[in-house]
């Protein structure tokens, strides 16, 4: 039996998408402790340069780990995994895992071979995400889709508001053209959309996306850290997000929302880390 304190986990994004991996995490995790923290006044990272998503990236998670540290740093956002990780490991001796589009597992469930990938626009455009495609998916047919929209609905869910059904039955009419059977949900803000995404395609027998597996990938670091992991797993707290620390205004009805995904949280600092000064976008996240 260990007295040692309940591990914290650091869950960061650009948005409300990490939301996603942190609810997967609590449910894998439930005695873990977690602190959220948003760059939302940088939203959207999209195709900003990347020294501009490393700078801001790695600043605010080193402010975040002097303020309150943690044990394992989950970087839950696919544009900032692509180009931050590198630089953000260098800086830091906590464990980062990043996000991967679930390309591999998506392959393995298809049926009819042919699979969509629902992406921001940003990430259908990049390299890796051919290299996936062309290693574990090389006998498929793959639709990709990338819209602006996407993201921002899921944003907009925080508010109350609902998702457009015409307009997002049309965002994905490429995949319901093409057949396809399974749906790699490239974006950490896509599975907030899950219900409104089955109601447009209930022909897709599987939507896959990374949150189990990045969940997995922590527990297993906890585990080679000698933490007890059945005491974490047994031990849930009525506030399992112990902060949630964003670079921006807090957008209204957020409590609310991540007390409907089981992560009630204790504390919401706006306009944390010293970067409130929005970024000029030239695209989309």
């Amino acid at each position: 039996m260990t007295d040692a304190p309940a591990p914290r986990i650091l869950v960061f994004d650009s948005g409300v998408g990490g939301l996603s991996v942190a609810r997967c995490i609590h449910e894998t995790l439930p005695g873990a402790k977690l602190v959220y923290l948003a760059d939302n006044a940088g939203f959207p990272y999209g195709d900003q340069p990347e020294p501009v998503v490393i700078e801001r990236c790695t600043t605010l998670i080193r402010r975040a780990l002097g303020e309150i540290p943690c044990d394992v740093v989950v970087v839950a956002c696919n544009t900032a995994s692509t180009v931050v990780l590198p630089r953000l490991r260098a800086l830091i001796d906590v464990p980062v895992v990043g996000v991967v589009p679930a390309i591999k597992p998506a392959a393995g469930q298809t049926a009819n071979r042919r699979i969509g990938v629902l992406a921001t626009p940003a990430t259908v455009r990049r390299p890796y995400l051919d290299r996936l495609i062309d290693e574990f998916a090389g006998d498929c047919q793959v639709v990709r889709v990338g819209h602006p929209a996407l993201v921002r609905w899921a944003e907009q869910l925080v508010r109350g508001t609902p998702v457009p059904e015409a307009e997002l039955r049309e965002v994905l009419a490429p995949l319901e053209r093409s057949a396809v059977d399974t749906v790699v949900l490239g974006c950490t803000h896509y599975p907030l959309l899950l219900d409104a995404l089955k109601a447009a395609l209930p022909e897709v027998r599987h939507w896959v996306d990374s949150g189990d597996a990045i969940a997995r990938r922590v527990q297993f670091l906890l585990s080679e850290a000698g933490r007890d992991l059945g005491a974490i797993a047994g031990g849930e707290h009525p506030e399992p997000v112990r902060a949630v620390l964003l670079s921006g205004e807090v957008p209204h009805g957020l409590a609310g929302f991540m007390a409907s995904l089981g992560l009630a949280v204790r504390q919401i600092e706006a306009r944390w880390g010293g970067l409130a000064d929005p970024v000029r976008s030239t695209g989309s996240v």
